[in-house]
């Protein structure tokens, strides 16, 4: 059985911490958590050809993710996080750099005309550049391609209209417990959490809405089924990455055609890991 393809599109960045720096970005997590449970994974960004750009293919190579980074006049992208308390971070996102200026390649459209999954977010949308390149990757991919819209709302980068937008384009989608709230204000939806977040897969014709609630748990909901899992309890090290995790490993699970209790509990089983593990890529031989 061939590997699937799978595309994570957007910021790739270095996230600024008080101990040192770690890769981030979600698409990048993303795909290196998809490629560790043995996905072809690529991601595709924007960096510099400044150090820190350097040193993000130089940590690609290491930890064996591949990706189409288009090469960007702008500075190589940073955040600056600060972690409160159970890990959780706040990110202080900086503006006009190298992942507002994603441009495709013709490699990378080649790779999306025959991949498998996709997952795009708000943030990278930020900029009309990256943004446009974005919407085209989601024309570019093959019509049995999952499109995963993982919000990631961010500051104020994110706008009712691209909310609708990136939705309706969507089969899946992906949120937090702080960016549901938002989006029960933007869409007036009532009712209890699973009523919600059903009444958003009507709106929007999705396949699948994914909640995470941190240490309340999450749901996995389709318009038939819905599954809700407890966050297992562990000593958690930071938060970083742990999303992305989840969506990774929700994906392949679905790709591998498995049941939705399964792949739910799988999904909650390797994000309580990360979060178990310092940064977004932990090594998965300590798993």
């Amino acid at each position: 059985m061939s590997k699937p393809i799978i595309i994570g599109v957007g910021e790739i960045l270095w996230d600024i911490l008080k101990e040192g720096k770690q890769l981030g970005g979600a698409p990048a997590n993303f795909v290196y958590h998809c490629a560790q449970q043995g996905a072809e994974a690529y991601a595709i960004s924007s960096i510099s050809d400044d150090k820190l750009g350097n040193e993000i293919v130089e940590l690609l190579k290491q930890k064996q993710v591949s990706s189409f980074l288009n090469a960007s006049k702008l500075p190589t992208g940073t955040v600056t996080v600060e972690l409160g308390e159970e890990g959780v971070p706040s990110y202080n996102i900086h503006e006009n750099v190298a992942w507002d200026d994603i441009q495709l390649s013709e490699e990378a459209k080649e790779k999306l005309r025959q991949a498998d999954a996709i997952c795009f977010g708000s943030l990278a949308q930020r900029s009309a550049q990256s943004e446009k390149s974005i919407q085209e990757t989601l024309s570019i991919v093959p019509d049995h391609c999952l499109k995963v819209f993982d919000i990631n709302l961010r500051q104020h980068y994110y706008s009712k209209a691209l909310i609708e937008r990136c939705l309706l384009e969507a089969d899946i989608l992906k949120i937090n417990e702080d960016e549901i709230t938002v989006l029960i204000d933007l869409f007036q939806i009532e009712g209890r959490t699973v009523v919600r977040l059903k009444a958003l897969i009507e709106f929007f014709n999705l396949k699948m809405v994914v909640l995470t609630m941190g240490s309340e748990g999450s749901y996995l909901v389709t318009a038939e089924d819905d599954s809700y899992c407890k966050t297992p309890k562990v000593k958690v090290a930071d938060t970083i990455g742990a999303g992305d995790a989840f969506t990774a490993t929700m994906i392949m699970g679905l790709l591998e055609g498995k049941k939705l209790e399964d792949l739910h509990q799988k999904a909650v089983e390797v994000s309580a890991f990360v979060c178990t593990q310092k940064g977004a890529m932990p090594d998965y031989t300590n798993m």
